[in-house]
């Protein structure tokens, strides 16, 4: 008793057969890396992340100066020797400074925060062009940034043969002597 498939099965298993051999030829190959992981392990990477720490600190080193000039004037308004005008200027003075305080540290949080975006698209460009080009070589399709414990996880899994991380480091200092 036939129902009829097996031509219609016999003609598929065949064209499968045929283009079996061409998809064993060229398998797609994709790898994974961590792109924070190749700026924190390269040279240049390292470099750029020194700037911005001095950068930061220097920064910080002024607010720490204007932090204390606040601490001093703020033990000189307790000084039971000054008259009330006195007091008065030093509490204006004070005030005064107390906003200035607060408008240099928000300037200055601003000032950091817009050199860690505008590094991040650089070195995001930079690792981009890296990760292309061992692509190129290597034969990949694609490289996944696989991301990192501090940042959104795109590869939940991979196998650790395809964490290209330490080759598009290699490559990344190749470009950026």
């Amino acid at each position: 008793m036939s129902i009829g498939f097996g031509k219609g099965l016999t003609v598929m298993v065949v064209a499968m057969s045929a283009a079996a051999p061409v998809w064993a030829a060229e398998p797609l190959r994709v790898g994974v890396m961590d792109q924070q992981a190749v700026i924190e392990k390269s040279k240049a990477g390292n470099r750029a992340l020194e700037e911005l720490k001095a950068y930061s600190v220097t920064r910080q080193k002024i607010i720490n100066s204007d932090d204390q000039e606040l601490k001093e004037l703020e033990q000189s308004l307790q000084d039971a020797n000054l008259s009330d005008q006195a007091k008065q200027e030093k509490q204006g003075q004070f005030q005064a400074k107390i906003e200035a305080y607060q408008r240099r540290l928000a300037d200055f949080n601003r000032e950091i925060q817009q050199k860690q975006r505008e590094m991040v698209a650089e070195y995001g460009k930079k690792v981009q062009e890296a990760a292309r080009a061992v692509a190129q070589r290597d034969g990949y399709v694609a490289i996944i940034d696989k991301g990192n414990e501090g940042a959104i996880r795109i590869v939940i899994y991979h196998q650790p043969a395809l964490d290209l991380t330490d080759q598009v480091v290699k490559e990344f200092d190749k470009q950026n002597k």
